[in-house]
């Protein structure tokens, strides 16, 4: 039975949990709302609801940037660079962790410091590098540039859960034959899901909201456009297309939130595993 003074502060909690629902949910009906109506509505009143639904506005942006297109591009780009940088994290990560020589101590703090460095400070190299391997306006540069740049905290997460990890498990596959390879996939590796989860989540929005990667590395390459650059199109210089452009935004957010509810439950138990395990 709770006291007055509990009863309380459990009331206080849950206004304050209220608000900051309404805090975060509201841009999402901003979004929303505003994405079917027509240009004139939105700008004399933004907060109303429509007087008439255009849903026709999803159709002329399903048309207009090419939604299908843009959508497997998207896709695309975002599975195989989150698939690499998980492949690659947890095995990198794995050798720092099991081998702490000199070589790898430093290799380690290299990692730790490029997560430092200003994405800004290095654009223009960045654009240079990738021109003269002739990186630019394909898939291969886009992929090889999210692995960069996703390693380092992927590396730190995935090196501080296997250090937790017993070791005595590894010797024992040892001992039963396992090659260093088959230790790391059939023994290591299934137990890093909890972190792995982490890893694709924080990548995987990282990766499919990003516009400064892709404008710089795709460019002007048309079959290669992810979303947040054909959503841009609506944004020019003397004119805004709010109608358009807030329904292009409501298609490019609704596929990574049909993923977030699919995998839900295993976020939560990553989440949990991953609480217990440290």
């Amino acid at each position: 039975m709770l006291t007055c003074s509990q009863r309380i502060r459990v009331g206080f909690v849950h206004v304050l949990v209220v608000l900051l629902a309404v805090l975060f949910l509201a841009p999402f009906y901003f979004v929303l709302v505003n994405s079917v109506k027509s240009l004139g509505e939105i700008m004399v009143d933004a907060a109303s609801f429509p007087q008439k639904y255009l849903f026709s506005n999803y159709s002329k942006v399903w048309d207009i940037i090419r939604f299908p297109k843009v959508l497997g591009n998207s896709v695309l780009i975002t599975v195989l660079s989150v698939a690499g940088i998980v492949v690659l994290s947890s095995m990198t990560a794995y050798r720092l962790a099991r081998k702490p020589t000199w070589f790898n101590r430093i290799l380690f703090t290299a990692f730790i410091a490029a997560m430092i460095i200003p994405f800004q400070s290095i654009m223009l190299q960045l654009v240079r590098v990738t021109s003269l391997l002739e990186l630019r306006g394909n898939l291969l540069g886009i992929l090889v540039c999210y692995l960069g740049f996703g390693m380092s905290l992927s590396v730190f997460l995935f090196h501080g859960f296997i250090k937790s990890v017993p070791f005595e498990i590894e010797e024992a596959a040892v001992v039963d034959g396992c090659s260093p390879y088959g230790v790391f996939w059939r023994i290591v590796f299934p137990l890093l899901r909890p972190i792995v989860m982490t890893v694709v989540i924080l990548n995987g929005l990282w990766i499919w909201n990003d516009y400064l990667l892709p404008v710089l590395i795709i460019g002007s390459n048309k079959d290669m456009t992810t979303i947040p650059l054909a959503v841009t199109r609506f944004f020019g210089q003397f004119t805004k297309q709010w109608d358009l452009a807030l329904a292009g935004l409501t298609m490019s957010v609704a596929p990574i939130i049909a993923v977030f509810i699919l995998l839900q439950k295993y976020i939560v138990e990553g989440i949990v595993a991953g609480s217990l395990k440290g």
